[in-house]
């Protein structure tokens, strides 16, 4: 099977979020879960991509952590749009369907560009009890009246809770307790926190954003598609963000690891879809052989 890791939302080799991505051969199923996760955690990335061809212009994806496997995942995507550009098995200007656990997405490919569905946006609630909201902000490392939102539990394909604080400092200030983090992720059933800082007027950003996920062994990531699509639906809920807008989030620099995200909300059909796509930069490539 051929391997490459690719940096997602980053046009430059060590900026935006690294991932496996590996492909099957022809004909071939997908390897045995044990096998994809062995394998994912041997490359010690935060996602591992398997992609198989279904047919022309359709590919069934799944995508591992080195502790689960998960319904989706952005940059993950986006480097296996961007590794298959690389291999010469789609193009610039092409649209695609992917497979996924969250159901059936498209992908788009315009200017170099790789924009993918987000899972349908789904509001699971918010934290507006102030004890919790105590206890959250506690597990983060800073002060309730630090959060300037009731935090959102929102999904495009990956439950996270989005929660806003006063400022970027702030958002720098953040240092989780991360196994009090990762207990409070299983008591919401989400698969971490997405903690943002939104750009004052005139920024070129429309916020600021950090990603927590220590459940999954993720301690931070430096670029989240399926979050950041969350917080585009948060956004759009409050106001702040509105329908066919390009916004931009930027991820990863208290990672070093600077990225772009790009999103974009539109109503198709009486229904709200969700865009998120970047670039990529290809670091390294070669044979898995199992």
């Amino acid at each position: 099977m051929k391997f490459q890791i690719v940096d997602a939302f980053s046009d430059e080799i060590f900026g935006g979020n690294p991932a496996g991505v590996v492909l099957l051969d022809d004909g071939q199923e997908f390897p045995s879960d044990a096998i994809m996760l062995k394998t994912a955690a041997e490359l010690r990335y935060s996602e591992t991509a398997f992609i198989k061809k279904i047919d022309q212009g359709k590919f069934n994806i799944r995508y591992f952590t080195p502790a689960a496997e998960v319904d989706l995942c952005g940059h993950a995507t986006i480097g296996s749009f961007g590794a298959m550009m690389e291999w010469g098995i789609v193009e610039n200007g092409g649209n695609y369907i992917l497979e996924s656990l969250a159901g059936r997405l498209k992908v788009e490919i315009a200017d170099g560009f790789i924009f993918m569905e987000m899972g349908e946006p789904v509001n699971m609630g918010s934290i507006e009890d102030e004890k919790k909201k105590t206890e959250l902000a506690a597990v983060m490392g800073i002060k309730a009246e630090d959060i300037i939102m009731p935090p959102g539990l929102v999904s495009t394909g990956l439950p996270d809770i989005m929660m806003g604080v006063s400022s970027k400092q702030v958002l720098n200030d953040i240092k989780p307790d991360f196994p009090a983090l990762s207990k409070l992720s299983e008591e919401y059933q989400v698969t971490g926190v997405h903690a943002f800082a939104l750009t004052e007027e005139g920024g070129s950003a429309t916020a600021n954003c950090r990603n927590f996920a220590p459940l999954y062994d993720i301690d931070e990531e430096a670029a989240t598609g399926t979050s950041n699509g969350a917080l585009t639906f948060y956004l759009y809920e409050k106001g702040i963000i509105k329908p066919e807008e390009r916004n931009m989030f930027v991820q990863g620099e208290a990672m070093n690891r600077p990225s772009k995200i790009m999103s974009r909300l539109t109503m198709e059909d009486g229904k709200t879809k969700i865009y998120v796509g970047g670039v990529y930069k290809k670091l390294a490539d070669g044979e898995i052989y199992i």
